[in-house]
């Protein structure tokens, strides 16, 4: 299943930018719209990934919100918060790794899709805050080449219904001689320009 692939290289791509966050950029100020914490900060950024990561296998087993309770409710990172995203991470990652049907339906919180859809919709947003979070903190950063290549395989001819749904801006325009990265990051409506 591609989506798989699509999510196990978009993962990777978040937890190689998470790894590299530095306990004193924890307390840095995030954009409002990354969390629905009011100002947030770049640790409740990577809360709202950490309960996103320990979703998964639930979710992949068929199990709703309701199933779930309070199980994911409140700090799940701790006093290391790298560490137990990671741990969260490697399970959530064990997990798509299984034997997927991925025309069976799982139960989000804005609707009912195969997992092959899911695995779509959470790789996008993985992807696209790896980069953001990157840029926000200073970083150069590229999306690795093959995930590049996976998203425009995978979720390029559907960019247009995405952007209908709201998940993408509009897009913008990108120099010429842009890269493949660029062209991809201007028409999912991410890219601006350096300086």
């Amino acid at each position: 299943m591609k989506q798989k692939e699509l999510f196990l290289q978009a993962d990777a791509a978040l937890r190689s930018v998470i790894d590299r966050i530095t306990p004193d950029q924890l307390d840095l100020p995030a954009p409002t719209d990354w969390t629905v914490t009011p100002n947030p900060t770049v640790r409740d950024v990577l809360a709202a990934h950490a309960r996103d990561e320990a979703w998964v296998p639930d979710v992949l087993l068929g199990r709703t919100i309701e199933d779930a309770g309070g199980t994911y409710d409140g700090d799940l990172l701790g006093d290391d918060p790298v560490v137990a995203y990671d741990r969260l991470n490697d399970v959530a990652t064990a997990a798509v790794q299984e034997d997927l049907n991925p025309e069976k339906v799982v139960h989000l919180s804005y609707g009912d899709f195969p997992i092959r859809e899911y695995l779509e919709h959470i790789s996008i947003y993985r992807a696209f805050q790896a980069w953001s979070i990157a840029r926000h903190l200073g970083w150069d950063y590229t999306l690795p080449a093959p995930l590049v290549q996976s998203l425009e395989e995978i979720i390029g001819p559907q960019i247009d219904g995405f952007r209908a749904m709201g998940v993408f801006p509009p897009a913008v325009t990108v120099p010429e001689d842009a890269d493949r990265e660029t062209r991809l990051l201007g028409a999912v409506g991410y890219w601006v320009p350096k300086g």
